[in-house]
């Protein structure tokens, strides 16, 4: 399967003032719609993911994953997650049609940095407007409307994914029956802010990114680089850093008293970056992470309240942390579901215990799946 291209011709109001004249939606569906229509379940999709969420790509092209997920599954073309989406897993396709859209700001078919701006007929690069997942979920509901879905049994993802989760039950309250946000928050802590913006400063830094205004011949990779390093860091834990490496040389008996990559986990960081930068643009990096740092529920919602801002959301929640998860910890989806508590909805809170870090949304399919399935079929009964 390839992703589809819908193209909307009509203008994107946004949520920093400016607008879009145009843009396009990468997405790929799995399953099919029942006669109601109203079957569908979202997945949504991190930072650094696409709209291939399950099953193969038919041009065998390798899909866009975080951290050790895509480490650990090993096989090119095989969605991000995979493991969750299809007959009889999590999101049952012989039950629901399973959509995953690729966001606004991206480059992996939906319209970013590094499309054309139809007003100049050029690349839009850093002229391209800032996008909050306000915006990118805004987008995505045009789609659902356009592909006649007339409702939506639950909404999910794993980071950034769990926020468009969260922000599409509260946005439109009436449409979204149920939400299982994933590792996810309801916005990011002083520390996940603090890891993003050495991200963006390390591909800022970099004499070829010129602004934003780079050749695709001559990108800023070492700038991109050096921010997936850091971006995997913290998808870790010290835990599953510790087991996968230790202190273990690479191909070496002695340190090389050099600035060379004597360490395994030296060597691993520099592979993920390397690999990185073959298949991500740095300009959608650092709007995809300015996104993530602008999320803030209670804000947009609530008036700084998380309750009043949960409070507009009539739909069931199922809420999943990991407990070495240190980027999105635990207490943040505790706190997620207190607030839902507190608003008088209806909330399943857990921890799984897990040495993962925050990569255990993807890796850890097989112990999410009976959780989500039970929570779905208590929705459906």
């Amino acid at each position: 399967m390839s992703p589809s291209i819908h193209r909307f011709r009509e203008a994107l109001e946004l949520d920093g003032g400016q607008v879009l004249p145009s843009f396009d939606l990468a997405y790929e569906t799995y399953g099919n719609l029942s006669p109601s229509r109203d079957n569908v379940i979202v997945a949504c999709h991190a930072l650094s993911g696409d709209a291939h969420a399950g099953g193969a790509t038919t041009g065998g092209a390798a899909s866009a994953v975080d951290g050790l997920g895509a480490g650990q599954r090993g096989l090119a073309g095989v969605g991000w997650w995979d493991g969750m989406i299809g007959p009889g897993k999590a999101f049952d396709t012989d039950r629901y049609q399973v959509i995953c859209i690729n966001v606004l700001g991206s480059c992996r078919g939906s319209t970013g940095p590094r499309s054309i701006d139809p007003r100049t007929g050029r690349r839009y690069d850093t002229d391209f407007p800032i996008v909050t997942v306000g915006d990118m979920v805004r987008a995505q509901k045009r789609l659902i409307d356009a592909l006649g879905i007339r409702g939506i049994a639950a909404t999910s993802g794993g980071s950034l994914g769990g926020m468009q989760a969260l922000e599409w039950a509260v946005r439109y309250p009436d449409f979204v029956r149920s939400c299982i946000p994933i590792a996810s928050t309801a916005r990011l802590s002083p520390m996940g802010l603090a890891w993003s913006s050495i991200g963006r400063n390390a591909i800022m830094a970099d004499p070829r990114w010129r602004g934003g205004r780079y050749p695709d011949d001559d990108p800023p990779d070492a700038g991109l680089a050096v921010a997936r390093m850091v971006g995997h860091v913290t998808y870790l834990s010290s835990i599953s850093i510790a087991e996968k490496f230790g202190r273990r040389l690479q191909n070496r008996s002695d340190y090389s008293y050099s600035f060379d990559a004597d360490f395994e986990v030296e060597s691993y960081l520099r592979y993920q970056g390397d690999k990185f930068v073959k298949r991500f643009d740095a300009n959608s990096y650092l709007y995809l992470s300015r996104a993530l740092s602008y999320f803030d529920l209670a804000a947009q919602w609530g008036k700084g309240s998380l309750s009043a801002a949960m409070a507009r959301a009539p739909a069931s929640f199922l809420v999943l942390s990991f407990s070495s998860d240190w980027l999105y910890p635990p207490a943040d989806s505790l706190a997620l579901a207190e607030a839902i508590r507190e608003a008088g909805g209806s909330v399943e809170s857990r921890v799984i215990d897990s040495n993962y870090g925050h990569d255990a949304f993807l890796v850890e399919e097989g112990r999410q799946t009976a959780l989500i399935r039970d929570f779905l079929e208590r929705q459906d009964a």
